[in-house]
C-alpha cells in the first residue's frame, strides 16, 4: 500500500498513514494534501502505480505533513475519514488509559521483584487466558536445559525435539 507509514510532521511528531482503497486515496488528495491533480497523475493513479513510485509519492506526501502539526494533520485525515494513528514514545504507549481500562497489563515475579508487562494480545472465548509467568533467575534451569541437550534424540518424549 502507499502512502504507507510513519510520516513526520511539523511539530516533530509523526502520523501514521495507511491508505487502502482508491475512494480514500482520492479524499486524502483533495482534503489532506489539497491536491486533487494527483488522483490523475499516471505515477500515482492506482496503488500498484503509488507503489513503483513510492519514494516520489512519499517526498510529495511529506511537504505536506511536514507543513502542518500532527493536531492539523489528524483534523484533516479524519475530515477524509481516513484511518490513521499517532506514532507514540515507549513511556507513551506505556502510560495510555486504554490498556489499564481494557486489563491489558498483569504482573509477574522476577529476580528484582514484581514487575508489570502486557498481557498476550489475543484472547479464546472459553480457554483460561494466558498468564506471565515469573521469570528465572539466572541459572535457575541451567542443570536441565544441560541435561536436556545432552539427551540423545532417541530418548527425547515424542513431540519434543526442539
Amino acid at each position: 500500500m502507499a502512502p504507507y507509514g510513519p510520516f513526520p510532521t511539523r511539530d516533530g511528531q509523526s502520523v501514521i498513514l495507511g491508505l487502502q482503497n482508491a475512494h480514500e486515496w482520492a479524499a486524502f488528495c483533495e482534503i489532506v494534501l489539497d491536491r486533487p491533480h494527483l488522483t490523475d497523475d499516471p505515477r500515482f493513479r492506482g496503488n500498484a502505480d503509488r507503489v513503483a513510485h513510492r519514494a516520489e509519492l512519499d517526498a510529495v506526501v511529506r511537504e505536506t505533513t511536514l507543513a502542518l502539526s500532527a493536531a492539523e494533520l489528524v483534523a484533516r485525515l479524519d475530515g477524509a475519514r481516513i484511518a490513521h494513528a499517532g506514532q507514540r514514545t515507549m513511556q507513551e504507549f506505556s502510560a495510555h488509559g486504554q490498556l489499564r481500562a481494557r486489563g491489558r497489563w498483569a504482573s509477574f515475579d522476577s529476580p528484582v521483584g514484581e514487575l508489570l508487562g502486557l498481557v498476550p494480545p489475543v484472547t479464546v472465548g472459553g480457554r483460561t487466558p494466558a498468564r506471565l509467568r515469573p521469570v528465572p533467575a539466572l541459572g535457575e534451569h541451567t542443570d536441565a536445559v544441560l541435561a536436556w541437550i545432552d539427551t540423545p534424540l532417541e530418548h527425547v518424549p515424542e513431540g519434543r525435539t526442539s
